[in-house]
């Protein structure tokens, strides 16, 4: 079973949460992601493989392609960890606001 720092791994990389995007929109085969990017398509399986051994993506065969699908709620852990700087980001967000309510510019 995959653990959080698993998940916090995977999404570590740029190219995996832009893997991850694509999927989101759609599942898709491998070569299909492979146009997406400027590596070859092994190195795209290798990334898919760390999605999927950390639970993020899953497999499908249909015939000799193989297609790949999110799972976006293995996600959590890491929604859950970030919960707290986005109500932080928010707060500051809303007392700028108000300083610049109560201080506008000349």
């Amino acid at each position: 079973m995959p653990t959080t720092d698993d998940v916090f791994a995977a999404v570590a990389n740029r190219h995996r949460r832009r893997l991850l995007d694509l999927l989101l929109a759609e599942p898709q085969s491998v070569n299909a992601l492979a146009a997406h990017f400027d590596m070859r398509r092994p190195s795209v399986s290798e990334h898919l493989k760390v999605l999927r051994d950390a639970g993020l993506v899953s497999e499908e065969r249909h015939g000799r392609e193989r297609v790949y699908r999110v799972d976006a709620e293995r996600l959590r852990p890491v929604a859950d960890w970030l919960t707290p700087y986005e109500a932080y980001w928010r707060d500051a967000l809303r007392d700028l606001r108000a300083h610049l309510d109560r201080n506008p510019e000349p």
